[in-house]
């Protein structure tokens, strides 16, 4: 549904990221028509490991999850679903029931024929339009929500760790302008509108430790893979256009399997807090350091802008393929 602006400041935050939304399904409705452009080419497996590739992202594609999966591609049919839920635009098929698909968190469907069966992949596509990588979003949600999910997926998460992250992103009634007096607030430098991670309790930090201490990898495959209820196919790769390009047959992207993606970031680095400082905007004069927590390659915090002030966001590390790279190249 269209947001109603309130502001013109808060009008370009609207056009801008409908525009980027734009330039990403562009990217996607024409990586399907490549992808189907290619029906009938064969795809033998190769040697070649890499993640990181230039060239035409569809047969670069194929190729990786012929190599991947150490298969035979004979032919092979995609569609684009990564319009469906925010804009209605893509193509419509149905799942395995006949019901149609409205929403799935693979943004490209592709549907190969080996010599022995035929395979349904779901794809997860992520563009920047940058020359230089930029953070990507990869789950927003809120932090009951959040909660929930994991609680859904057998992860037990508390009270404390509950009430934590709502601090943590500024829910109504767990705010410092609900909680604090007003003399506190009168001297509080800090958002009035939520806590930062070092400002909750230090029962809620040390759930939130080891709840993804001990559930890293499984945490991280539900962001990559869950934002829709019984999405019937959840992407079992990702493609992701790195930066900018002017040709996209000269593209240069990063493919990863879901496994080898939660490998690799774990790999990277378990559960940590990274410092920040406040630079600009409304509490740029709030000089003290503050923390976010990471996790491999993930990041998350609160949403803040006007439109989702208390959305709790996911993203991945910018250039996290090239730490990648140079990890493969050293080895």
């Amino acid at each position: 549904m269209a947001q109603t602006p309130t502001s013109k400041a808060h009008s370009k935050q609207i056009e801008a990221g409908t525009t980027g939304r734009n330039k990403g399904h562009r990217f996607e409705s024409l990586l399907a028509a490549e992808i189907n452009n290619l029906n009938g080419t064969v795809f033998s497996p190769t040697n070649n490991e890499s993640h990181l590739l230039q060239g035409n992202p569809a047969y670069n594609l194929l190729q990786y999850i012929s190599n991947n999966k150490n298969i035979v591609i004979e032919s092979v049919q995609a569609s684009w679903l990564g319009g469906l839920a925010t804009s209605g635009l893509g193509d419509t098929i149905t799942d395995e029931g006949g019901n149609p698909i409205t929403k799935s968190k693979s943004d490209i469907l592709i549907k190969i024929k080996t010599p022995d069966k035929t395979k349904t992949i779901g794809i997860s596509v992520k563009t920047c339009n940058k020359k230089n990588p930029t953070n990507d979003q990869m789950f927003f949600t809120t932090a009951r929500a959040f909660c929930q999910l994991l609680i859904n997926n057998g992860i037990s998460v508390s009270e404390a760790a509950t009430t934590g992250l709502s601090m943590f992103c500024g829910d109504p009634g767990y705010r410092p302008a609900d909680c604090m007096s007003e003399d506190e607030l009168r001297t509080r430098i800090s958002d009035p509108n939520r806590y930062y991670w070092e400002e909750t309790s230090q029962e809620s930090r040390n759930a939130w430790r080891d709840i993804i201490s001990t559930n890293q990898d499984k945490i991280s495959l539900l962001l990559f893979q869950k934002a829709y209820k019984d999405d019937p196919f959840p992407p079992g790769y990702l493609l992701h256009q790195t930066v900018k390009y002017s040709d996209f047959k000269y593209c240069e992207t990063a493919i990863f399997s879901m496994n080898e993606i939660i490998t690799l970031s774990k790999m990277h680095s378990g559960f940590i807090l990274s410092e920040y400082f406040i630079r600009k905007g409304t509490y740029k004069n709030d000089r003290t350091p503050h923390y976010a927590p990471r996790f491999g390659f993930i990041q998350f915090q609160r949403g803040g802008q006007k439109q989702h002030p208390t959305q709790l966001q996911f993203n991945l590390k910018s250039g996290y393929f090239y730490i990648l790279q140079d990890y493969f190249d050293k080895i």
